[in-house]
């Protein structure tokens, strides 16, 4: 979908609650094996909002990505806030894994944030494909390269 003018969602839009790192890391390690692991990715992306329609919008449409994901930013008192979206429930699910480590964040913490050693300690390095890999490394770098103006 393409539009002239890009909308942008509320500003309460940004404001849900997303499981913390720590949360994710336990609940991904006690999963005994990658198809558990796999359901937990699913479940995850069914927790986060959805956007409209008329907010999936080729300006912030991540690149790099097979699966459409959209990614919009906020920052608010020194903290990145995202609203992230995508048509692969894979895909929404792995944004939430993100979001666990970036959404609410300072932007030094999200700066520091390393996706290869996340998803490696979540059990999932070797896992994705390599176009899913490959998807969520612009996943992430969509994250960061949101906050550069700040």
């Amino acid at each position: 979908m393409t539009d002239s003018i890009m909308p942008m969602p509320n500003e309460a839009d940004f404001h849900y609650t997303v499981q913390d790192t720590d949360t994710l890391l336990t609940r991904f390690t006690k999963a005994p094996n990658w198809q558990e692991r796999y359901r937990q990715i699913m479940l995850l992306g069914k927790d986060l909002p959805s956007l409209s329609p008329e907010l999936r919008v080729d300006a912030v449409q991540v690149k790099g990505c097979e699966s459409d994901a959209w990614i919009y930013h906020l920052e608010q008192a020194g903290k990145h806030y995202y609203l992230a979206d995508s048509d692969a429930r894979i895909v929404k699910g792995l944004i939430g894994l993100l979001l666990g480590a970036c959404h609410g964040k300072s932007l030094a913490e999200i700066q520091a944030f390393d996706p290869t050693a996340y998803f490696k300690q979540l059990g999932l390095e070797g896992q994705l494909s390599p176009s899913r890999t490959n998807g969520l490394n612009s996943l992430a770098n969509a994250m960061v390269e949101a906050t550069r103006s700040f």
